[in-house]
């Protein structure tokens, strides 16, 4: 069974219809021992970084995801949700994350002339570090992508893909069981189903 952690600031919605499709049974949760009887979890987002936080500490789920990521679970974190797995944000006054993954979070900076957020349609460029959930995407394949703030890994060892928007960021991260998109592959059409689909069978 794979958990959709529901914490009211992800696009639910969307991942759910889309693992639906793939006939695989699912859950939408907020509740902690869910994950408990979870194969697999996700954990989408949308909004703020420390709201986010704080909604899944009100929910007693922040401790439940490390506890469920330290049995070895896989764990998908998207957009919002693998910003999330790193040590803290700079938005705003700054939050402090889940600190599975070293390194923080970043906002674009306006001085470089780029729209922000980002929005729209852009390339994943895989680096050599392997990576399962990238399995049969072919270089340079476009996603869809909507944020305005990024991660910076201090092991570019778990960077298996990166973007360009003006500057190179991470866009798909991998550490182990531990797996993270900055864009939505819920959105991203045959590119973001392949992904879904890989991280669904991942043993």
């Amino acid at each position: 069974m794979i958990a959709i952690i529901d914490y009211g600031m992800g696009n639910i919605h969307s991942v759910q219809k889309v693992i639906n499709s793939f006939a695989q049974k699912f859950v939408v949760t907020d509740n902690a021992r869910d994950l408990g009887k979870a194969d697999k979890i996700i954990l989408p987002g949308v909004g703020a970084f420390a709201d986010a936080i704080e909604e899944l500490k009100k929910r007693d789920l922040s401790m439940a995801i490390i506890e469920q990521i330290k049995l070895k679970k896989p764990f998908l974190g998207i957009c919002l949700g693998m910003q999330l797995l790193f040590n803290r944000s700079r938005e705003g006054s700054g939050a402090e994350g889940l600190g599975l993954i070293a390194g923080e979070v970043d906002r674009f900076s306006p001085a470089r002339g780029l729209k922000i957020p980002h929005i729209g349609w852009n390339q994943v460029n895989q680096t050599a570090n392997p990576c399962r959930l990238l399995h049969g995407i072919a270089a340079g394949s476009y996603v869809y992508f909507c944020h305005s703030f990024y991660a910076l890994p201090q092991d570019c060892g778990v960077v298996a893909a990166t973007t360009d928007y003006g500057i190179n960021f991470t866009s798909v991260v991998c550490k182990d069981n531990i797996f993270g998109v900055q864009f939505h592959p819920e959105k991203s059409q045959s590119v973001g189903l392949r992904i879904l689909d890989n991280f669904i069978n991942l043993c």
